[in-house]
């Protein structure tokens, strides 16, 4: 069974990371014509550098150029789309029709991926892209297991299904919204949007002043009355691939990449485990558990599980069980010290949960000694991105992460 897990890279660090912690592919844009123009996204020489990279791993690389295009957006379009073509993109992602129309003239052996924000919510919508041209359907995330079922047997083989498996939703139809660009005037259908969905708002009688306007509060966080909960679908791959899914894709180009190593590090495992016998699955709430790990919002299985599962509201910002600590930069040596770029304050006696892809996740040890950068022992590391020496019993590389848990 050939499953892909597909994560996102904001930036060139979070493409490393998400290729070092097991991800077979990533996504990510260029300077334009990309949905996240807040990300940091690549210049046209590290777009070469990081597909390049990607293939020096035997990884894909997948460029987003997934707005929804106004006329003027055209301009240069077609160089870029040559240009994606020319460094080896294995793919780019489109929502536009006028856009997928292009590339298949200009650069016809350029697979296309049909972008979920063209709401490929039934099998006739799906077969009409693949019949345009599209190698693989991102599909709609308002759909059932069932429907995707029913997808996937009315297209021909060869077309891919993909669909989110984790992360921040939407509270408007597949990501199509309105509201920052009538709050803010930053679309968000061409890659501005500021997440007005995420604010905090109040409600005020039509006929009271604004001295009157009110806040409804849920619970001591506050009241975000747009917020959605975020898709986990860690426990229900087996359903997925049952479906006909082969591509698992995770949300996130604008997190950070401690949540990018969090989420593809659990979602690897969970999917080795699935490949490896697919017969004797079993969901497991550790991982569930493991994910809380990083920033979210309550978790929801979305539409997936059918209409008894599709209240996704939330009323809270969003929370962790455990605090980013520290990067290793360097290998543990043979004396035991490992180096590592402090991110947030810790201090002798804490004790550190390592994050790795290897046999040491979730091992633990206690600082007995920290070694500041001008080689000096200190009881607390309180500089951030200093780089530290501690001791450790194990063996930690580089990209490794070290966390601690809340009390």
């Amino acid at each position: 069974m050939e499953l892909e897990l597909l994560a996102p890279a904001g930036d060139k660090e979070k493409l490393e990371t998400a290729f070092y912690f097991g991800a077979d592919a990533c996504y990510f844009a260029g300077k334009k014509w990309g949905l996240r123009a807040f990300s940091d996204n690549f210049e046209d020489d590290e777009l070469k550098q990081y597909i390049n990279y990607a293939h020096s791993l035997n990884k894909k690389a997948y460029i987003t150029v997934n707005i929804q295009a106004h006329n003027s957006d055209f301009i240069g379009l077609e160089d870029y789309l040559k240009f994606l073509y020319s460094i080896g993109a294995d793919a780019i992602i489109v929502s536009d029709a006028g856009i997928l129309s292009l590339a298949k003239q200009v650069v016809p052996n350029l697979p296309v991926h049909l972008s979920t924000q063209a709401c490929a919510s039934n099998k006739y919508a799906a077969k009409f892209w693949a019949d345009a041209g599209a190698k693989r359907i991102i599909l709609a995330r308002e759909l059932s297991l069932s429907e995707i079922a029913e997808i996937r047997d009315y297209l021909p083989k060869e077309i891919e299904l993909e669909a989110f498996v984790h992360g921040a939703m939407c509270i408007s139809y597949s990501g199509r919204c309105l509201l920052s660009n009538y709050l803010a005037n930053r679309d968000s259908n061409r890659g501005q949007c500021v997440q007005a969905c995420r604010w905090q708002y109040y409600v005020r009688e039509v006929s009271r002043d604004k001295d009157n306007e009110l806040e409804i509060q849920e619970d001591e966080k506050g009241t975000y009355i747009l917020n959605s909960k975020d898709l986990c679908m860690i426990n229900h791959l087996d359903k997925m691939a049952q479906a006909g899914v082969t591509s698992f894709k995770i949300e996130g180009r604008m997190k950070s990449p401690y949540y990018v190593a969090t989420v593809v590090n659990a979602y690897r495992r969970v999917l080795n485990q699935l490949q490896k016998d697919p017969d004797n699955f079993k969901p497991d709430l550790k991982w569930v558990k493991e994910l809380e790990k990083s920033s979210h919002r309550k978790f929801t299985t979305g539409f997936c599980l059918g209409e008894g599962n599709t209240e996704s509201l939330e009323s809270s910002l969003p929370v962790s069980s455990a605090d980013f600590i520290a990067n290793v930069v360097k290998k543990t040596d043979s004396d035991g010290y490992v180096t590592v770029e402090q991110r947030n304050k810790f201090s002798v006696g804490d004790v550190l949960e390592v994050l790795s892809p290897d046999d040491n996740f979730n091992k633990t040890f206690k600082v007995e000694e920290i070694i500041d950068s001008n080689n000096n022992s200190v009881q607390a590391a309180i500089k951030v991105q200093e780089l530290v020496k501690i001791k450790t019993p194990y063996k930690l590389n580089p990209k490794d992460i070290l966390r601690r848990m809340h009390t």
